[in-house]
């Protein structure tokens, strides 16, 4: 679903097993048929560590293999909102 973070490595596809893994925040689910189980995802590899984006991605995979990282409570406003809040002075 767009908006989740979701780990792509070797259980959605073999393309992406040891080292190859990424995180993903998906921005599409593409809604042509394919394969049983597999899906189309464009979204950006994110850098857990900062939480910035470091490139477009679309990748084919296993939609069973995907592991899903819970979404933040709605009251946490994003990562990076108050820092551009506080420059511009509201």
């Amino acid at each position: 679903m767009p908006g989740d973070l979701v780990l792509v490595d070797g259980r959605a596809s073999v393309q992406f097993g040891g080292d190859r893994a990424l995180w993903l925040r998906i921005t599409s689910v593409d809604e042509r048929p394919t394969y049983y189980g597999w899906v189309w995802l464009t979204g950006y590899s994110i850098d857990l560590a900062t939480g910035r984006a470091l490139a477009r991605r679309e990748v084919f995979v296993q939609i069973d293999g995907l592991q899903i990282q819970r979404r933040r409570t709605e009251s946490a406003p994003p990562r990076n909102v108050a820092p551009v809040m506080r420059r511009r002075g509201v």
